[in-house]
Formats: C-alpha cells, structure tokens, sequence
C-alpha cells in the first residue's frame, strides 16, 4: 500500500474507532491509572490491538503492528492530528518491552510481549533502593539461584505503579563478592506471589504512584533472566536509554508539502486569559519575555529530537544521547509547570472551594507533583554525568 493510501485508510480508521473521550487530551502517568480504567479506553485498546497498534512496530508475531518507520510515522502524524492518547501505555511498552526485543531469548519474547500488546499484563520497575538510588550500582536486593528458580529477598523503593503491575523487571545481586555492576543480574518477576509485598507511598501533590516492594523469599524462574547471570548491568542501562529516547519517539516529522500550521501555544493562551493583551500580545513585557524564551527552548528541543530520529534511520538501539533529551526535557517541564502556577496567580494556588476552574484547582497539585520530574527516571545531575562521560568523552 503506498503512504499516501495508507495515511487515507489509517485517517478514515481513527476517525471510526477512537472514541471522542480519547482524544483532545494528555495524561500524566500519575493519572493514568483511572483514565485507561473507562469503558472508552477499554473500547479503544481492544480496536488497537486487532490492528497491532498498542505497538505498531513490533513483530506481528509479538502481537504488533509490523509497520515500517515511514507507516509507523504516518500513524504517529494522524494521531497527533486529533491529539489520541495511546491505546495502551506503561513500562511494558516503552522499557522493558524494547529491552525484551533485544536481549530476550525467543521464549521470553513470545511469552511476554504478546500479553503487553493485548493490554493483558502491565509492568513495574525494580531498580532503586534505599541508600541505592542515584548510586543504582550499590543495590542490595539479593537472588541466589537454587535449583531452577531464584530466590529473592530484599527492598525496592520508588516502584511506580506496582500495587497495580502484574510483572516487575527487577535489578538484583547474584555475587555479593563481584564489583558493583559486575554482581548484577535482570530478572523478571511476578507480583502475584506470595513474598511480594506492596505499598504505597503518598506524595506530596495528594497522588501515590510510587510504592516500596518488600521480596522475602519471592520467586523467578531461572528462564526469568535477562541476558547473562551477573551481567545485567548492561541490560539496566540499555533499559534506561530506551525511557529515555521518549522523546525522539514522539518527535512528529515535518510534512515537506505543506507550511508548518501556526498553533496557539498553551502557556501564551493562559497568560492573555489571566494577565491580559495589549495589541494582541501578553500585556507584561517580561512575563511575554520568559514565555517566549520557554517557547523558544521546546521548539528546539523537538527540532533536535526530531534530527535524531531522521538520522538514526533504524540503524540501531538509542544511545547515551538520549539523557541530553531526559535532562532538557524534564528540566522544561518542570519550568513550564512553576510558570504556569504564576501566570494563574492567587486562582493558581487553591486546592477546593467554590468559584475555581477544575484547572486552577489542579493547578498547585501540578507544581507540587512537577518538582519531582527532574529527579525520577534518573536525575539532571546523573544525566549530566552520563553526558559528560559518554557524549562528550570527557575525563572521569
């Protein structure tokens, strides 16, 4: 089919079977739970998958799409078109499923990816600890391998969603003896077992999608590894480069044929409402200043996500580049979020009461959940680690 036929059919097709709640909208993860919990994103999953379009380019036989990069991006631009939330999201797309396509054996993949794809199985994340976060390397969680299982005891911390995940990629110690990431294995683990306690923790902002998970005396199989025994360092990273390539996957390509369409931008439409216009323009110089220069940094970071995504052509896994999108990504959201807050004003820091919009009373919730965007998924200080050393090839 040539792209242009496709673009038609895949136009025609969400315009049928994307229900009008799914569109229009973005979701922070700590909500997701409740918005792909409606009838209407069930009903829009159960479309998706007869298409493979929970994970439009994995294998079909992985329950995918097995679209190419240009399809692929076709139904990326059509999506965008009408603002559709993924189908189906989570860790099982976006990390530990990519990680799968790589390093899994075939058995895993088959057994595994499918009941991501379907929106079956939704996944956690086993990686800090207390006193091994930021140094991930230093983790205590220990697995000793007896028979054809291994068993697990210890502590993990900061588990998004895991008293909701079916399945958690965990990090653990295999040789205490070993070097840090020399003792490291990955292995996949199931939360419905017993030995596998689950809390929540709640936030500041009101939410809790984060949990502690307690192993005492949990089970994986031995065909729950990952890679090597004592290897898994590498699988952790590569794990991490592919959350942290998000935004070149989401970097829409530029039509050719067509002008760019001009768009209101969300931050300027909100400081004409609340501070007002003077000729069409935000009435305060310097707050129309900071917006713009806000502006002018996101634009640039997609322009450079979008360069990455052209140059890489398929070429291979993301690399360590991909914590320079992590570091100004999260650093522009939690900015775009404080300058939100201020824009709003006294209507900005109301949590209830009578007389406010449903946005201005989520609005303090938003800064308070937002001072964490630059810490989790690795902090700006860890990324500029990870960029000195391995972009830039600067000494230790």
């Amino acid at each position: 089919m040539s792209l242009e036929s496709f673009r038609q059919e895949t136009r025609e097709w969400l315009e049928a079977n994307c229900p009008m709640s799914m569109r229009n909208r973005s979701v922070h993860f700590e909500e997701a739970y409740e918005v792909y919990s409606t009838d209407d994103a069930k009903l829009w999953l159960q479309r998706a998958v007869t298409r493979g379009w929970t994970a439009p380019t994995w294998d079909t036989r992985y329950g995918g799409g097995g679209l190419d990069r240009e399809h692929a991006r076709i139904l990326q631009e059509e999506m965008l078109r009408i603002r559709a939330l993924p189908p189906a999201t989570g860790m099982g797309f976006v990390m530990i499923g990519p990680t799968l396509l790589e390093f899994g054996t075939e058995e895993q993949k088959m057994r595994h990816l499918p009941r991501i794809t379907s929106g079956e199985v939704t996944w956690c994340q086993g990686y800090s600890e207390p006193g091994a976060g930021s140094d991930l390397a230093g983790l205590r969680t220990k697995a000793e391998l007896v028979g054809d299982e291994f068993v697990i005891n210890g502590q993990k911390i900061w588990t998004t969603g895991g008293d909701k995940a079916d399945w958690m990629f965990v990090l653990v110690r295999t040789d205490p003896s070993a070097p840090k990431q020399q003792g490291i294995s990955f292995l996949l683990i199931d939360m419905h077992q017993p030995g596998v306690t689950v809390k929540p923790i709640a936030l500041i902002s009101g939410s809790s999608p984060f949990c502690e998970t307690f192993f005492d005396n949990a089970i994986a199989r031995k065909d729950d590894l990952v890679g090597e025994l004592n290897k898994g360092w590498t699988v952790a990273k590569r794990l991490l480069q592919y959350e942290r390539s998000g935004a070149t996957r989401s970097a829409p390509a530029e039509k050719k044929d067509k002008p760019a369409k001009k768009r209101v931008n969300p931050l300027a439409r909100l400081a004409k409402t609340y501070v007002g216009e003077d000729a069409g323009r935000i009435a305060e110089p310097a707050l129309r200043r900071e917006i713009l220069d806000h502006n002018i940094q996101e634009t640039a970071l997609a322009l450079t996500a979008r360069r990455t995504v052209e140059e890489a052509k398929g070429t291979g896994a993301p690399g360590a580049a991909t914590s320079i999108f992590k570091y100004v990504g999260s650093t522009l959201a939690k900015n775009a979020s404080e300058l939100r807050s201020r824009v709003r004003g006294v209507n900005g820091l109301v949590l209830a009461g009578d007389g406010f919009s449903e946005e201005e009373l989520d609005s303090p919730r938003q800064f308070l959940r937002d001072r964490a965007v630059t810490i989790y998924g690795g902090t700006n200080e860890i990324q500029l680690n990870i960029i000195a050393k391995r972009v830039l090839g600067l000494p230790d």
